[in-house]
């Protein structure tokens, strides 16, 4: 009896087995989206039977309609799907005094603390953002362009028209929409 065949044999099976064994733990689905990941593994927001996460042109993904008064003028927001936001949120409705800060965002002490868990280092602000300033624990909201911040958290976006009205304003309310 010749052995080569054999010896090619047992070269070939734990080669073949191995290819095998990767190829079946491979998974070839897509990834799930941001919106399906979150609504699976994290626990929903009170207001997620009445809004859904929708994407603003911006890319920013939004979770929860909010209401802003300016000086009795309603202007709608949203918050995004965050931990930030969803903890921001919690607290609604409130209203704070603004004070102006290097004549680009509007600036109020929050309450208390909001939580930053998985919040990244720092965010470059677009005019009509609402963010959380978490060194200072303010609301920090944009009526005209600023730099990156270290310490700054994105929590939501005002719809057109609120970041003028801003500019001027010196309480806001904050209140999940009707």
């Amino acid at each position: 009896m010749n052995p080569a065949p054999f010896r090619a044999l047992a070269r070939v099976v734990p080669a073949a087995a191995l290819l095998l064994v990767m190829t079946a733990c491979t998974d070839d689905s897509p990834p799930p989206s941001a919106s399906s990941a979150a609504s699976s593994s994290e626990p929903a927001s009170p207001h997620a039977s009445t809004t859904s996460a929708a994407t603003t042109p911006t890319g920013r993904t939004t979770a929860m309609n909010i209401r802003l008064t300016l000086d009795g003028h309603h202007i709608a927001a949203t918050l995004n799907d965050s931990p930030t936001a969803r903890d921001f949120a919690a607290q609604l409705p409130m209203t704070l005094s603004l004070r102006d800060l290097n004549q680009a965002e509007k600036v109020a002490d929050l309450p208390r603390k909001l939580s930053t868990s998985g919040a990244p280092e720092g965010a470059d602000p677009e005019v009509g953002d609402l963010a959380y300033y978490a060194p200072w624990n303010q609301l920090a909201t944009y009526y005209r362009d600023a730099p990156y911040a270290t310490g700054l958290v994105i929590l939501g976006h005002m719809a057109d028209g609120g970041a003028e009205r801003l500019a001027t304003a010196e309480e806001i309310t904050i209140e999940a929409a009707p």
